[in-house]
């Protein structure tokens, strides 16, 4: 059954809409409205790399939205999935995903789900995998005695295939686009072994400040040697991360550096599950830090 273009919300209608053509402050004022840090800067990042709907009201007010993102021609990502807090038990958030099911069918997902929306992706058939902890904070003490085993230095626009197919041994499937297009709005730094790049982490502006992601390593060392670089040039600002991992030595140098753990997501599938794309090699890369949880 295909989801109706309109859906009546007790005595008016919300109409859908592509959310490339939504008016950017508009947008801007629905994720504050929920309290999320995206800046009008980060959904025309997001609308340049991905594609959604907006719920309008009678009047033209943007009170809902849905965006998804194709990594690859098997896997995609969805984010931004946000009601106004006056609708939120009215279905609008259902009647926006039934859209990007709609558009993406066939093809395995992946969302990051808040603890309020996890009943909706469960209703949908979307499976637990693991959680995400956002950690912020502003960065201080940036680690000054780490062991490097190879060279670091910055990246530049000649390392972002290197970088890239990096990411897809990590993610599971290439994202050449979505790198190359990080490479524009970020400053990264590598870590090479005899000149293969072995190890990166991307640091770009975002929210109340920056965010490093994606961070790909094979191990804690080589993770703690990328991201190190990012927290001294940031300390004394507003730093995020967001990780899979609760402990370890990346972990604890992730909250020495003061971006404790502020809140914490739900990595979930549909279709083929994380394990399902893992390389299983040893010494496999690893994803150690999310480029963000609406693109994963």
């Amino acid at each position: 059954m295909m989801p109706s273009e309109k859906l009546q919300i007790d005595a008016f209608a919300m109409e859908i809409g592509d959310v490339a053509d939504a008016d950017l402050g508009q947008l801007h004022a629905l994720s504050i409205s929920v309290g999320w840090p995206h800046r009008a800067e980060d959904w025309q990042f997001l609308r340049e790399v991905g594609k959604g709907v907006v719920a309008t009201d009678e009047i033209g007010r943007i009170m809902s939205s849905a965006m998804w993102f194709s990594q690859s021609p098997e896997l995609a990502t969805i984010g931004m999935v946000i009601t106004s807090p006056r609708l939120q038990t009215q279905g609008t958030g259902l009647w926006l995903m039934e859209y990007a099911l709609k558009d993406l069918a066939g093809v395995n997902l992946r969302l990051n789900a808040t603890r309020a929306a996890q009943r909706l992706y469960l209703s949908l058939g979307f499976k637990p995998e693991k959680k995400v902890y956002q950690c912020q904070g502003v960065a201080t003490h940036p680690p000054a005695d780490l062991t490097v085993s190879g060279e670091l230095r910055p990246l530049t626009d000649a390392d972002v295939d290197a970088a890239a197919r990096l990411d897809a041994g990590a993610f599971g499937v290439a994202r050449t686009e979505l790198m190359a297009k990080l490479f524009q709005h970020s400053r990264g730094y590598g870590l090479f072994r005899d000149g293969r790049l072995v190890a990166f982490a991307l640091c770009r502006r975002f929210g109340r400040g920056h965010v490093v992601g994606p961070i790909v390593a094979s191990n804690d060392e080589d993770a703690m040697a990328v991201v190190a670089p990012h927290i001294r040039d940031h300390e004394g600002r507003f730093l995020r991360l967001d990780t899979h991992f609760e402990t370890g030595d990346f972990a604890l140098l992730v909250v020495r550096s003061g971006l404790a753990v502020f809140d914490t997501v739900l990595t979930m599938s549909l279709g083929k599950s994380l394990a399902d794309f893992a390389s299983g090699e040893a010494d496999a890369p690893i994803t150690y830090s999310l480029v963000s949880q609406t693109l994963g």
